[in-house]
Formats: structure tokens, C-alpha cells, sequence
């Protein structure tokens, strides 16, 4: 299977759907952020603090698999020079919209974000990058890349599932049953039924990874990058969130 096809289509059928991550801002939102008011998250509730974020009006930002019109326009709006980099060119069209409605400057780019090679070293000043890494395979491409298109003093925004998440058969937690199934790393690709995958795949879901601490943690300060914020949030409608929080936000810092 060829995961980033796959998964570019799912997210092209979740714009028609109308999934939750792909409902742009209203222009309400957009004025609120042009007059200092806006919030954005990294994981599904809690909004990332302010403190976090550098001077967005002399800020060169790259959102990082980030489409979908909803925090590009915010930062835009913000003052921030913002790139949409993202895998579906249906999430993509939600930014370009957003941008043609309010009259914001914002470039999309189509690519896979574990290949940022048409940015040069040190292009911007912050990479935000939502909960996205579950959907590949590979987290090292992508904080190496990363951390390479950050100038020195940048800071990289990252927001991921705990890996805890993927150990319980899901079918079954849907249901508020946790069973323990799988060991991490997990991928849906390897560690699913042939009957399973094939549910998936006819219903056009995408293809999933849970990734060791070590690898979405560890790697960030692989790649050369120093943590200096972090915080746990819930999804409510996941029955594990009903013991720990099952999602991490950090913010890592390009020393120099």
C-alpha cells in the first residue's frame, strides 16, 4: 500500500464528509485574531498557550500537514507570513478559501512532510505541526526536516497521540471495553486482521501509526531541537481519556 496516496485520498474524502478537522474558520474568528484574539490547538481541546508562541507580526510560519483552514488563517490574520504545507490538496482549498474570503496572504504547498525539500535551511521562525504523525509510518524524516527548515532561536510545535492509545483493541473501545491487543510501534498496515484492513480501506479511512515516546519525544532532541514546553490533553470521546490524558503538545527550540 502506498501509505501517503492512501492517506491523501482519505483526507480528500474527509473534506467532503465535513470531518471536524476540516470546517474552516468563520470570519468572526479571523476579525477576533486580527485584533489579538485567537487561540489554536496542537491536540483536540486544549488551546496551545500564548506564552509559546513568539511575535507573530515579524514571524515566518510553516503549518505543517496542517490544512484544513482552521489555525492558518488565525496566524495569517495574526500578521504572521504563514505556509500551509499538507499532503491533501482538499484541506489545502480549505485555507485558500478562507484566505480568498478575508483577503489573507496564504501559500499552500502539496508534499509530504517528511520531505520538505523545496524550503531551504532556516526559512522559518516556527514549524506547527497539529496531531498529523499518526498518519505516517516514519517520525525522524519529519523532525529532522523540520528542525533543518528552522532558523536558529525557531521553535517547532508538535502535537501527537500518547502511544498508549494504540495498545487496546479499538473496535472494542469503541464500546468502552480496553483490551490490550498491541504492542508499540503499531501500524495498521502490520498489526490488524486482513479483515480489518480491508473494513478500513473500503470505507476510505486513513492508515494509522502509534510511535514510541522515544521516537516522538527522543527524536525531537535527535534532530537537534531542545523541549522547553509540554502539556497531556483529552479526547472525551475516547474511553481511555477516562483514565490519563492520551494526547502530548511540546514545543522544542533550534539552539543558536
Amino acid at each position: 500500500m502506498d501509505i501517503l496516496e492512501h492517506n491523501r485520498n482519505a483526507w480528500n474524502g474527509y473534506v467532503e464528509s465535513g470531518n471536524e478537522w476540516t470546517r474552516p474558520v468563520d470570519a468572526a474568528a479571523v476579525a477576533a485574531a486580527r485584533a489579538g484574539d485567537w487561540q489554536v490547538v496542537l491536540t483536540p481541546t486544549k488551546p496551545v498557550p500564548r506564552d509559546w508562541f513568539p511575535d507573530l507580526s515579524d514571524c515566518d510560519l510553516l503549518g505543517l500537514a496542517c490544512g484544513g483552514g482552521q489555525q492558518g488563517p488565525l496566524f495569517a490574520a495574526a500578521g504572521a507570513r504563514v505556509t500551509i504545507f499538507d499532503n491533501s490538496p482538499a484541506q489545502l482549498a480549505r485555507d485558500a478559501e478562507v484566505a480568498a474570503r478575508e483577503g489573507l496572504t496564504i501559500q499552500t504547498v502539496q508534499g509530504d512532510m517528511a520531505d520538505l525539500s523545496c524550503f531551504p535551511d532556516a526559512s522559518f521562525d516556527l514549524v506547527f505541526n497539529p496531531c498529523s504523525v499518526v498518519f505516517v509510518p516514519d517520525v525522524a524524516p519529519i523532525q529532522r526536516e523540520a528542525a533543518r527548515v528552522l532558523r536558529p532561536g525557531g521553535l517547532l510545535m508538535m502535537g501527537f497521540t500518547n502511544p498508549a492509545l494504540f495498545v487496546f483493541d479499538y473496535a472494542k473501545s469503541l464500546k468502552g471495553e480496553l483490551e490490550v491487543r498491541h504492542k508499540i510501534p503499531y501500524a495498521d498496515t502490520t498489526d490488524l486482521s486482513e479483515a480489518e484492513l480491508a473494513a478500513l480501506t473500503d470505507k476510505n479511512e486513513a492508515m494509522t501509526f502509534g510511535h514510541s515516546l522515544d521516537s516522538l519525544i527522543g527524536g525531537q532532541l535527535a534532530a537537534g531541537l531542545l523541549i522547553k514546553g509540554f502539556f497531556e490533553d483529552a479526547a472525551p470521546e475516547e474511553p481511555l481519556s477516562r483514565y490519563m490524558n492520551n494526547y502530548i503538545a511540546t514545543c522544542a527550540v533550534k539552539p543558536g
